[in-house]
């Protein structure tokens, strides 16, 4: 079987965009079972409700939702269960004093395959208040409708 290059998205973490202010992002690698590898290559994962935490100066995921494999057997993972993400030392010495020092949290932002292997890109973020959210909205439609005016004034269809 040809190995695979590049990389192709599974899972992404829309809702933490909107809900979280991101200060930083790392890559890590997620320890998994066979059925569970299985179970993302169909494109089936979930990460809604998912976070990360320090523990023992290890990093765990937890909340991740991967559905059972359809076609396993008594050998089939627990959909829910808390997963070990693969960090070198000084990333995850960095993540234990950044979250316990100024109460940032870990939020995964997506779940991908990259070269064959499973990876999850992992934010380091800050919770962001109701108006801050409404504020990045109006930013956000302000810089859209700018676009549009210079794409119509480009093509020569703006009139006053």
């Amino acid at each position: 079987m040809a190995k695979e290059v590049g990389q192709k998205v599974i899972a992404s973490n829309r809702r933490a965009r909107h809900d979280y202010t991101i200060i930083d992002t790392y890559e890590a690698g997620v320890a998994l079972v066979g059925t569970e590898v299985k179970s993302l290559r169909a494109g089936k994962a979930s990460l809604a409700d998912s976070f990360a935490t320090v523990d023992d100066g290890e990093v765990f995921l937890r909340g991740l939702h991967i559905p059972e494999y359809s076609h396993g057997t008594w050998t089939n993972h627990e959909p829910r269960r808390t997963r070990k993400l693969l960090l070198h030392r000084k990333e995850i010495e960095k993540l234990i004093g950044k979250t316990k020092e100024s109460g940032l949290s870990l939020v995964p932002l997506s779940l991908y395959f990259k070269n064959g292997k499973v990876k999850v890109e992992l934010a380091l973020a800050k919770g962001r208040k109701a108006h801050d959210k409404r504020q990045a909205i109006a930013k956000r439609d302000a810089q859209r409708e700018m676009a549009r005016a210079m794409g119509r004034a480009a093509k020569g269809k703006y009139r006053r």
